[in-house]
């Protein structure tokens, strides 16, 4: 009879996708800590075999802190089965960040709230080094265009940078309350924006260093153009600059009604670098031609129908633009927002395509190179690829117990590597049925 009841319960609660942040840590904590009855309930059956004390006992004893999938005793998603194939468990709080060397596309380099990076293997997920030193959460970490270096960031502004082969420290400087941090595409060129407002760039690892001074207030995301000799960033009081690396003047600036309403979130340019895409808190998306600096488009959510209630100011403050980014293939840009929705948009009559709807929170999405597919993770702990043509969802991956706070995609597609809130790092394969 007990266990009638106990089905029965998991059969009256709502799906866990529609659950608040508060329903992440609960899940959090009933998977890392505490080997009683899991809440919510539709997570007991999934855990009645579990022998979490063995678990544990495998753990400690593992020093490389990975394991291959699948493996008897390992717990499974927030809804089911384990679709990894490597598990990286060397962290032991939230990872924040990823990111895949891109000459070989072998090696990842993560970064968590546990003050710790990483850098593995994908294959198997073997430790070549930590990159250690760091005091705060490591928010920031990636591998230069050659992938002969990499650099982590921290919260408080200590970025360190590691010559891979040799495993040593070759290079660290203190910056401001770190906001992002990017390589230059073509050279060993490190960018970083801070709480202060600046842009720093140096190159590594000699450390000749320019600042580029923006307005009093963060510069909350910046990326370097194709070109590699401007870049765009972005502020917390909406205005956003493209600046001349070389020079260390803005080119253009964009303010008032041609910058945005809120702090921007997000940016990106499409593969010649002739337009910009910016994300705000505001919820709007704009377009922008690096040539002349001037918005040529503005996109906008439309009424998502399952929240009918929201006012315009409600909807304003509760949703944002998270991530957004150009297909390489087809005129289309991709926006994420905060409240689940996939906003897929035709460039050509800058009209929406495509409404593509998350039960939560979308935190990034990346497009595949070569293709009309859209990758996302959200809050719910789950990648899902869209057909940005159709607007389908062709398939989705699950495994983490928490949300997902970054992923990244190597270059052929084959594989997805996610960083969550369950302290866990996850590579996936990708088997696509449309290739």
């Amino acid at each position: 009879m007990e266990s009638e009841s106990e089905s029965g319960a998991a059969a009256d609660t709502p799906p866990l996708e529609t659950l608040s942040f508060h329903g992440n840590e609960e899940i959090i904590e009933v998977v890392e800590l505490d080997p009683g009855p899991p809440d919510p309930d539709d997570l007991a059956q999934e855990m009645e075999d579990v022998d979490f004390e063995e678990e544990e006992e495998e753990e400690e004893g593992n020093e490389e802190g990975w394991v291959l999938e699948p493996q008897e005793g390992v717990v499974g998603s927030m809804e089911g089965p384990d679709d990894s194939e490597v598990t990286f468990a060397l962290h032991s709080a939230s990872v924040f960040c990823v990111s895949l060397d891109p000459k070989t596309n072998t090696l990842a380099v993560t970064g968590g709230e546990d003050d710790k990076a990483f850098v593995w293997r994908l294959s198997d997920g073997e430790l070549l080094f930590e990159c250690a030193g760091h005091k705060d959460s490591v928010t920031c970490a990636g591998f230069s265009h050659d992938s002969t270096l990499v650099a982590t960031g921290d919260m408080s502004g200590l970025l360190k940078v590691w010559q891979v082969d040799t495993k040593e420290e070759v290079w660290s400087f203190e910056a401001g309350d770190l906001e992002w941090m990017e390589w230059h595409p073509r050279a060993p060129v490190l960018l970083a924006g801070t709480a202060d407002g600046n842009t720093w760039m140096w190159k590594v690892p000699n450390g000749d260093c320019k600042t580029f001074q923006g307005p009093n207030c963060p510069a909350t995301c910046g990326q370097v153009l194709p070109d590699g000799k401007r870049a765009v960033v972005g502020y917390e009081d909406g205005t956003i600059r493209i600046w001349d690396l070389k020079q260390g003047s803005p080119i253009h600036v964009l303010k008032g009604t041609e910058g945005h309403q809120g702090p921007l979130t997000c940016v990106a340019t499409n593969q010649d670098g002739s337009l910009i895409l910016t994300g705000s808190v505001d919820c709007q998306a704009k377009l922008v031609s690096a040539t002349t600096g001037k918005v040529v488009g503005v996109f906008r959510p439309e009424t998502v129908a399952s929240q009918p209630s929201l006012g315009e100011g409600e909807e304003s403050e509760s949703n944002s633009v998270e991530s957004l980014g150009f297909c390489s293939v087809m005129p289309l840009a991709a926006v994420g927002y905060l409240d689940g929705t996939l906003a897929i948009y035709d460039l050509s009559t800058q009209t929406l395509r495509h409404q593509c709807q998350h039960q939560s929170g979308i935190v990034q999405l990346l497009w595949e190179a070569g293709a009309a597919v859209v990758y996302t993770c959200s809050l719910d702990g789950v990648v899902r690829l869209w057909d940005a043509r159709t607007g389908r969802l062709l398939t989705d991956y699950r495994g983490h117990t928490a949300e997902i706070l970054d992923f990244a995609l190597s270059k052929d597609a084959s594989l997805v590597v996610t960083t969550s809130g369950d302290h866990k790092a996850k590579v996936f394969c990708v088997q696509r049925p449309d290739r």
